[in-house]
């Protein structure tokens, strides 16, 4: 995580970025030409579903595609707040009426579709309008006949949606079993975080599986599994270099190399 340091400036971007890992501050021009990763130690900082498109795809080749409608508040759920307000605030807040941004584009000249998540909306939980949005996706990729590339970033299910956030799952795994019954390739490409839900269905059912240095997967985090368990975990734990030694991902690959790796598997 990179913490932003800047004066009052009309620039749109931070004069300055503090590195979370390492404390390295990084001028906010070289930060953006580095595709948001620290010089110093190589940490990746989290992007939003924007700005990764912007990164993976050719310039100009984007349209974007659109599910039916879900149900603003299937369960009229409320907690310390109702979710309304919740999706409300998140909507204002990033520009973006869902968790996941769905497109169709190109990457080196050769047609792609892309679902990315975006961790700042809810934490990029899984429910009923990111389910149809996926599944979406997926059935245009099939329609098409192109790679499907999806983008994860996630806490897991969507608590306001109760058992209908579960189900997407099931929904989205089906989707992802047609195109491969169908013989279409499906890419996936693990940011930090990806855990729950999202990460036991569509984040892990691809052809090939990408993930970033240093990025984390799982479905529970390290401390819940081991207060349930009672035991010590090892070190890196569910990161992505833990991950590709136990063969959970097919590679590692930093965000600099992303497009030339994806547009490999795209031929």
């Amino acid at each position: 995580m990179f913490e932003i340091e800047s004066r009052p400036t009309t620039l749109k971007r931070p004069d300055w970025v503090r590195c979370g890992q390492c404390t390295e501050l990084v001028y906010g021009k070289r930060f953006a030409r580095t595709l948001h990763v620290c010089p110093g130690c190589g940490d990746h900082a989290r992007l939003t579903a924007r700005h990764r498109l912007e990164q993976l795809l050719d310039p100009g080749s984007e349209s974007v595609l659109e599910a039916a409608r879900t149900l603003h508040d299937p369960l009229r759920f409320a907690d310390s707040r109702p979710y309304p307000e919740r999706l409300d605030e998140a909507r204002a807040a990033t520009g973006m009426d869902e968790a996941v941004l769905c497109v169709r584009g190109t990457v080196l000249g050769r047609p792609v579709v892309v679902a990315a998540m975006d961790f700042r909306f809810l934490g990029g939980s899984l429910g009923c309008a990111v389910g149809a949005l996926i599944t979406e996706a997926a059935r245009e990729s099939l329609h098409e006949r192109v790679p499907l590339l999806l983008v994860t970033a996630s806490g897991g299910a969507r608590m306001q949606e109760g058992a209908l956030s579960l189900m997407q799952m099931a929904k989205t795994a089906q989707a992802l079993a047609e195109l491969d019954e169908a013989g279409i390739l499906v890419l996936s490409l693990i940011t930090d975080p990806t855990y729950g839900g999202v990460a036991a269905s569509f984040a892990t059912l691809a052809d090939v599986i990408l993930i970033e240095p240093g990025a984390r997967m799982g479905f529970a985090g390290p401390r819940v599994i081991e207060q349930t368990i009672g035991e010590s975990l090892p070190a890196g734990f569910q990161t992505a270099e833990f991950l590709l030694e136990h063969g959970m991902v097919d590679a590692i690959v930093p965000r600099a190399s992303l497009r030339t790796t994806i547009g490999h598997f795209l031929r």
